[in-house]
């Protein structure tokens, strides 16, 4: 039995557990935002796509309505994925990416993925960026207020708890 036990030293690197203390948003939050955009879309009468990415601009959760378009599916995802990395609505760098403006041609740039046209919101935390809701399926408008409801639970949610 003698060569059965160990000793344990009082602390070693690989005992030390690192918490993570920077903001994100978890799936569950991604659900609340989708299921929360989905009934705006239902009232809308719009059938959309609703993606919700990390802070790492990986998707976290994703729904696809019955009747949205099978285009809005990568346009909801990358809505998402633009307004994330830039950290800026969707809208907003439609305004920065025309011809003539300081961020004309941006849209070409990450393998064609950017977004430059409405539906994407950046979700912030304590001044972090922390995620991102994309819509596609109705018109620039439409896709922008679904968008903005999803978001806006969130938001509200956040606030209430103190931050």
């Amino acid at each position: 039995m003698a060569g059965r036990h160990r000793r344990r030293s009082a602390t070693r690197k690989s005992d030390i557990e690192i918490i993570s203390l920077k903001p994100t948003l978890s799936v569950a939050h991604a659900r609340e935002m989708i299921e929360t955009s989905m009934s705006q879309a239902t009232a809308l009468n719009v059938p959309c796509s609703i993606a919700v990415i990390g802070p790492d601009g990986y998707l976290l959760s994703f729904e696809r309505q019955d009747g949205a378009m099978t285009g809005s599916v990568e346009l909801a995802i990358n809505k998402a994925f633009t307004a994330q990395i830039f950290n800026n609505g969707t809208d907003r760098l439609s305004v920065l990416a025309q011809p003539g403006a300081e961020l004309f041609g941006i849209q070409h740039s990450h393998n064609g993925r950017v977004v430059v046209f409405g539906g994407g919101i950046p979700i912030q935390f304590q001044g972090q960026v922390i995620g991102a809701i994309g819509v596609s399926g109705g018109t620039v408008a439409e896709d922008v207020a679904i968008a903005e409801t999803g978001a806006g639970i969130l938001t509200e949610r956040l606030v209430s708890c103190g931050a």
